[in-house]
């Protein structure tokens, strides 16, 4: 199925598991090494934690949730290092057809960028993205809108309303792409177009 960009001025651009290749299960292998217990596991008390959530809209710093991830661990002697390695072993790679894409958009529209994510990854993210494709991952888009800078994350209405307004994008032009049913309704609401990237398909696929 093609995206329809009629009428489309502004495409805005979901980071994870549409640009971003994610792998989550590699966080969890790697809390695991460091203690993370399987009955704390099983009731996905690392990822209910607040304190996951906290980090994703700026509420708390790096060194804070590192902190509290230790308690989860149960494991004071954790590095920040460790920490940082394994939060950010679910960050993979963003292949080269997907930059060429948004490149040749940016030609013709305005691209922005909105991520729920944290300082972490980011700070992990922007040099690894230069090192493999020799530019600088925020030159692809017009502005980039991260959920702890922005403090508002996902699928929170709030959250795209704020990106509305602090793009000065007319919602009736402009089509948010992402690979989450919820946050697809949540930017609906917002009045935007959307098109919900099903089933790990391919940008190449819907343009």
């Amino acid at each position: 199925m093609k995206i329809d960009l009629t009428d489309i001025t502004n495409i805005i651009f979901d980071l994870g598991n549409v640009l971003l290749n994610l792998d989550f299960n590699a966080s969890i292998k790697a809390f695991q090494e460091l203690g993370l217990k399987n009955d704390v596991l099983n009731r996905q008390q690392a990822y209910s934690d607040p304190v996951f959530y906290e980090l994703e809209i700026g509420k708390v710093t790096p060194e804070e949730f590192r902190k509290k991830v230790r308690e989860i661990l149960n494991n004071e002697n954790a590095t920040d290092l460790q920490i940082d390695d394994a939060w950010s072993a679910m960050v993979l790679d963003i292949p080269a057809e997907r930059v060429k894409i948004v490149q040749e958009l940016r030609k013709n529209y305005n691209v922005y960028l909105f991520s729920n994510t944290n300082q972490i990854h980011i700070d992990r993210l922007l040099p690894a993205f230069k090192a493999e494709h020799k530019i600088d991952f925020p030159s692809l888009f017009s502005k980039t809108y991260y959920s702890h800078e922005i403090h508002e994350r996902k699928p929170d209405l709030s959250s795209f309303k704020k990106v509305i307004k602090l793009s000065s994008v007319n919602p009736a032009e402009s089509v948010f792409i992402d690979d989450l049913e919820k946050n697809i309704l949540a930017a609906e609401k917002a009045g935007l177009k959307t098109f919900w990237l099903k089933d790990r398909a391919e940008l190449a696929e819907i343009f």
